[in-house]
């Protein structure tokens, strides 16, 4: 949390999930607030590693989809976000 805070400037009490990855890109650490303390998992895989997304000042934003992807060890640029209309009252 004190890097997500001091390195980023960003604040890791607001939900989202914070991803950091090994060099080798064959281990992932994410840390998210849940509402009653922050949660940290580790994920290791064989292999080749993650598929990992091009980082803009060592930060990338992906959508739900796409870390759920990246998060099974799927290509994350493959998904594409459902869209679907809202209902309208009549």
């Amino acid at each position: 949390a004190a890097i997500v805070m001091n390195e980023f400037d960003l604040d890791p009490f607001n939900g989202a999930i914070f991803i950091f990855r090994s060099k080798r890109s064959d281990r992932l650490k994410l840390i998210v607030w849940d509402g009653t303390g922050l949660v940290m998992t580790y994920k290791r895989i064989e292999g080749a590693g993650f598929v990992w997304p091009r980082m803009t000042n060592g930060v990338i934003s992906i959508n739900r989809s796409q870390f759920e992807a990246l998060f099974e060890v799927l290509d994350w640029q493959r998904v594409v976000p459902r869209h679907s209309r809202k209902p309208i009252a009549v």
